[in-house]
């Protein structure tokens, strides 16, 4: 299938979940994950009607700004950013999901003010406790909140997460509700109910968190297809 038949695809799959939820599927946000996926295949979701881009490779993402991949839809960074990279983001993409650690929003805040705009970011969070991921810890999440809220070149537009990869059908669904409990609270207490992102869900459940609250779904392979790793 094309590309944009695997879109049509998605989006109906989008539509079926949000519609068992009682919600309305245009208010969810399709990321093409287009890691290991070249210029022309970003080009054929832009025509696809693909809500936004996302990579997690800083090297590939500059390549392909070069080569104008993205042009017509917002760019997000999904990966993991470490803090030396981060000037090579900051100010050119649209949104920054993964910013997990404390020192990572400094560097992010420091990168903005000098370029004099305002970074829009998700906080990830590390709902599995795994210590190989980055994100903060559930219990962190409420610091982390108030610590982006002193920065004045920083915009929290939401959370982020990644269930562990080993986790069955019916752990993922708790992963997703607990994150989802987050987003409320914090957008309540600390946000004044202004976010309106909660990203979570990829291309193997991205259903299930859809049903579970996610704004924003993050979907490679089953656009794409299978990446070929080098």
């Amino acid at each position: 299938m094309s590309i944009a038949e695997n879109i049509a695809r998605v989006r109906a799959e989008i539509a079926r979940a949000a519609e068992e939820a009682g919600r309305d599927p245009r208010e969810i946000v399709l990321v093409g994950a287009s890691k290991m996926n070249d210029a022309q295949a970003c080009r054929e979701a832009i025509a696809a009607g693909i809500d936004a881009l996302g990579e997690n490779r800083v090297q590939e993402m500059t390549v392909k700004l070069e080569q104008h991949a993205y042009d017509g839809a917002p760019l997000h960074f999904i990966g993991h950013l470490q803090r030396n990279k981060v000037r090579q983001v900051v100010g050119r993409v649209a949104l920054i999901q993964s910013v997990g650690s404390q020192p990572l929003l400094e560097e992010i805040e420091k990168t903005a003010a000098a370029r004099e705009l305002i970074q829009d970011i998700l906080l990830e969070v590390n709902i599995g406790g795994e210590e190989a991921k980055s994100g903060f810890a559930p219990e962190e999440m409420r610091s982390a909140g108030e610590a982006a809220l002193r920065c004045p070149h920083i915009r929290v537009r939401g959370l982020m997460t990644i269930p562990p990869a080993d986790a069955d059908r019916e752990a993922n669904l708790g992963y997703f509700r607990e994150v989802r409990a987050l987003y409320v609270d914090m957008n309540e207490k600390l946000f004044h109910n202004e976010l309106e992102y909660l990203s979570m869900g990829m291309s193997g459940d991205y259903a299930d968190a859809i049903r579970e609250g996610a704004t924003m779904v993050r979907v490679g392979t089953a656009i794409f297809g299978a990446r070929h790793y080098l």
